[in-house]
């Protein structure tokens, strides 16, 4: 009878166990994905084994009670490569901090699914290509730092809505047209947006369209 009991509790506890683990496997698998797609002279994610449980152990990487990531703190480790998509599987990752490195290559517009984000600093990379507007989906960044790459196009208008936004930095790039000035982006003064050679200076609403400003790619 014992036995029979047994076999019909087990179904439950394997439901109800797996969850954490099978989150830790899928955000380590996506920290890995990144760890192969740069070049690491100085060897500082040695300690990202893609044969443990979870990547909560790995230096540079923060986790909260649930083993879930929330931290990446590799700034001016001097990593070279590129960003990708699978980054935006770190569902609870609150501050991405991969300033200061040889980054190249663009944005992923996967990162727009990092909705506990806070803080993205990207800045003093070799980023190329447009910022995604994707990353209007951050609803509670505060800190989006971007300067000093070579990121070109337009600034997407869609950021405006980044109610939370504090901190804007968007200098020492190519980007071109306008840069809004409504929303979240009018508490921003022009130092957000300095040494653009191609960036003509606020939208002037009711007088100029943001989209039609001369060609901007």
């Amino acid at each position: 009878m014992e036995f029979w009991a047994l076999i019909h509790v087990l179904p439950i506890f394997l439901l109800s166990y797996p969850f954490a683990p099978v989150n830790a496997n899928i955000e380590g698998d996506a920290l890995f994905a990144f760890r192969r797609a740069v070049h690491d002279p100085n060897n500082v994610l040695q300690s990202w084994d893609p044969t443990l449980v979870d990547p909560c152990t790995w230096f540079h990487v923060t986790c909260d009670d649930d083993k879930r990531v929330t931290r990446l703190d590799l700034g001016h480790a001097k990593l070279s490569g590129r960003l990708v998509a699978e980054l935006g599987k770190l569902e609870r990752l609150r501050y991405l901090e991969l300033y200061m490195n040889n980054l190249e290559g663009p944005i992923p517009k996967e990162l727009g699914g990092l909705k506990s984000l806070v803080s993205l600093d990207l800045y003093h990379n070799n980023l190329t290509g447009k910022i995604p507007p994707s990353l209007s989906k951050l609803s509670n960044l505060k800190f989006l730092r971007l300067n000093n790459n070579k990121l070109s196009g337009r600034i997407p208008r869609e950021l405006t809505k980044l109610g939370n936004l504090k901190i804007l930095d968007l200098s020492n790039n190519d980007l071109c047209g306008t840069f809004p000035s409504t929303g979240s982006f009018s508490k921003f003064s022009e130092q957000s947006f300095k040494n653009n050679p191609r960036l003509e200076g606020p939208e002037l609403m009711g007088f100029v369209r943001y989209d039609i400003t001369g060609s901007c790619n």
